[in-house]
C-alpha cells in the first residue's frame, strides 16, 4: 500500500489532500483531456447530413476515437515505466489539437474517421498516464477521492463537450466547432504544465510487458474490473449516441441547440461522481457498484416514454449511475493492482474503450434494424451483466480499501 506521505499529485500551494482546489484541478485536467471524446455525439444528425450517410455508419465514425484509445491505452501501459508523466501528458494534449483542428476540413468520411482514431490515440495516452500518476502518488484512502475527482471531470467533459459542440455548430457551423475544441486541447497542455509536478513513476520492480499483462489478467478482481469497464462504456456509448436521433425525431423533434441543453442532465452527475470515493469507503466496492448500476437501470424505462420530461429524467438517472460505476471500477483497479499500476490502468482503459467501440457497432445495428425500444432493452441486458460481475468482487472490499 502506498504511504500516507506519498507526494501530492498536483503542485498546489495547499497541504490538505482533500482540498477543494486540488480536487478542482484534477477534475479540470480530466475535463480538458476528454472533452473531444463524446462531443461529436451531440451533432450526429448534422454530421449524417454533412457526409450523407446512415446513422449506424456515422455512429461508428464518430466513436472511432475509441479504437485509437483502446490501442493507445495498451501501448502507453507497455511504455509506462519509462515515460515521464508530466511531459507525456503535456505532449499528448498538445498533439491532440492537430487532428482536432484538421477535422474542420475533413473532405470525406474516411478522413473524418481516421482523424477521430488519431484523436483517441492522444486522449488515451494522456488519460492513462494521469491515472497511473494518481495511483502512484496518492494513498489508498485519498486515492478514492482523487479517482472520483478525475472521473467527475470526465462527466463534466461529457456534459459541456456536447453542449459546446451543439451550440457552436448550430450558430457558427461544423468547422468552427472543431477549432474551438482544438483550443481546449491546448489549454489542457498549459494546465498540466502549470500544475503537475515533475515526478517519475514510483520505484517498483518492473516486469516485462508480457509478465505485467499476465500478472493483472491472473487476478480475478482485476479481470472483473476490466470486464466491467467494457460493459459500462458499451452501454453508455450506445445510449448517448443514438438517443440524439430519438430526440430529433417526432414526437420530441428537438432542434440542435435544444439537444445541447438536454445535456444539462449531466450536471448532477458531476456532483454525485465526486461522492463515489466516499460511497466505496462506507459500502465497499461491490455494494457501491450494485447501487450505481441499479440506478442506471431504473432510468431505462423512462427513455421509452413519449415525454421530454420522462426522457430527461431517464438520462439523468442513467448518467449518474454509469458515471459513478465508472469511477468506482477505475478506482478499484488503481487500488487492487499492487505492482505495474501503469499496465493495469492501460488494460482497464483498453477494455473500457473497446467496449465503447463494440457498443457503437452492435447497438447501432440494433437501432437501425429493430428500433429504439430494442436498443434500450439491449442496454438493460448489458447493465445487468455488469451487475453480475460486480457480485464477484470481494465482499469486504470497502474495509480493505480503508486500511
Amino acid at each position: 500500500m502506498r504511504s500516507e506521505s506519498a507526494p501530492a499529485a498536483m503542485a498546489m500551494p495547499v497541504t490538505n489532500p482533500r482540498s477543494w482546489l486540488r480536487t478542482f484541478v484534477i477534475a479540470l485536467t480530466a475535463f480538458l483531456t476528454l472533452v473531444d471524446l463524446f462531443a461529436m455525439q451531440a451533432i450526429l444528425p448534422a454530421l449524417i447530413r454533412h457526409y450523407g450517410t446512415s446513422p449506424g455508419v456515422m455512429g461508428v465514425a464518430v466513436n472511432a476515437s475509441t479504437i485509437g484509445m483502446a490501442l493507445s491505452s495498451l501501448a502507453t501501459s507497455y511504455l509506462s515505466a519509462s515515460i515521464d508523466r508530466r511531459r507525456g501528458i503535456m505532449i499528448s494534449l498538445a498533439l491532440l489539437a492537430i487532428p482536432t483542428a484538421l477535422l474542420a476540413g475533413a473532405p470525406n468520411l474516411a478522413t473524418f474517421t481516421g482523424l477521430r482514431v488519431l484523436q483517441g490515440v492522444f486522449m488515451a495516452a494522456a488519460f492513462t498516464l494521469m491515472l497511473a500518476y494518481l495511483g502512484e502518488h496518492y494513498s489508498a484512502s485519498d486515492g478514492a477521492a482523487a479517482f472520483a475527482a478525475y472521473i467527475a471531470g470526465n462527466v463534466a467533459s461529457n456534459f459541456f463537450g456536447r453542449l459546446l459542440s451543439a451550440s457552436v455548430a448550430d450558430r457558427f457551423g461544423l468547422p468552427t466547432t472543431f477549432y474551438a475544441f482544438a483550443v481546449l486541447n491546448l489549454a489542457g497542455a498549459v494546465l498540466v504544465h502549470a500544475t503537475v509536478r515533475r515526478a517519475p513513476p514510483m520505484a517498483t520492480a518492473t516486469a516485462p510487458v508480457t509478465g505485467a499483462l499476465r500478472l493483472h489478467l491472473a487476478d480475478p478482481q482485476l479481470r472483473a474490473s476490466f470486464a466491467l469497464g467494457f460493459l459500462i462504456l458499451f452501454a453508455f456509448i450506445g445510449l448517448f449516441t443514438y438517443v440524439n436521433l430519438v430526440l430529433t425525431a417526432p414526437p420530441l423533434a428537438l432542434g440542435m441547440m435544444e439537444i445541447g441543453f438536454v445535456y444539462f442532465g449531466f450536471a448532477p452527475s458531476v456532483a454525485t461522481t465526486l461522492l463515489a470515493g466516499w460511497l466505496v469507503l462506507r459500502l465497499g466496492t461491490r455494494r457501491s457498484l450494485l447501487a450505481s448500476l441499479g440506478l442506471a437501470l431504473a432510468g431505462l424505462p423512462l427513455l421509452l416514454l413519449p415525454s421530454l420530461a420522462a426522457v430527461l429524467g431517464g438520462l439523468v438517472l442513467f448518467a449518474i449511475g454509469t458515471f459513478a460505476a465508472q469511477a468506482i471500477a477505475t478506482g478499484h483497479v488503481g487500488r487492487t493492482a499492487q505492482r505495474e499500476r501503469g499496465a493495469a490502468s492501460g488494460l482497464y482503459l483498453a477494455s473500457y474503450f473497446l467496449g465503447g467501440l463494440v457498443g457503437s457497432v452492435i447497438l447501432g445495428q440494433v437501432f437501425q434494424r429493430f428500433g429504439w425500444s430494442a436498443t434500450v432493452l439491449a442496454i438493460g441486458v448489458t447493465l445487468s451483466a455488469a451487475a453480475g460481475l460486480a457480485m464477484t468482487l470481494d465482499r469486504d472490499a470497502g474495509a480493505a480499501e480503508r486500511g
